[in-house]
């Protein structure tokens, strides 16, 4: 089973990063260059322990659609979501939050299955491991400027 680890250090607070982790309106703002749309379950806000949400996004030039469910949570320095139905045969996205001096480490662990056995194996080598790596640090740097840029207001406004 592949995994994927992305590590971003994010000069704000653990709760800030937390919280737009699991920020189901912040998620699509991060993924429009895939057309990511919540169309079912939890569609907006901040998604909580046992909570689903269906995404339904563009991927390799075909529509796709995603359940995923969040089945582990301590507040703010751990959550895991699930895939409870798409396109992976499993999937499981662990979001790790450390506090380091004054910023936060968010760790992304995504661990995933490819359908198709042999073929799907092949598929993670030749090209989709490298995708979902670059999908996932994509929307790392989004929740780092948006993380840093919360903090930069707070601290202007305290």
């Amino acid at each position: 089973m592949p995994i994927i680890e992305i590590k971003t250090i994010i000069k704000t607070d653990l709760k800030t990063c937390f919280d737009l982790a699991r920020n189901v309106d912040f998620h699509k703002v991060s993924m429009a260059h895939s057309n990511e749309k919540a169309i079912a379950g939890k569609t907006s806000g901040l998604i909580e322990l046992d909570e689903s949400v269906t995404w339904e996004a563009t991927h390799f030039g075909i529509k796709q659609k995603l359940t995923s469910k969040i089945t582990e949570f301590k507040s703010p320095t751990y959550f895991v979501d699930e895939m409870v139905s798409g396109a992976f045969k499993s999937f499981k996205h662990e979001h790790i939050f450390q506090k380091v001096n004054d910023s936060t480490l968010m760790i992304d662990k995504f661990h995933f299955q490819s359908p198709f056995g042999i073929l799907g194996k092949l598929a993670n080598f030749l090209f989709l491991k490298r995708y979902m790596k670059n999908l996932l640090e994509t929307r790392n740097g989004y929740l780092k400027i948006k993380a840093e840029e919360i903090t930069m207001l707070e601290h202007r406004n305290s």
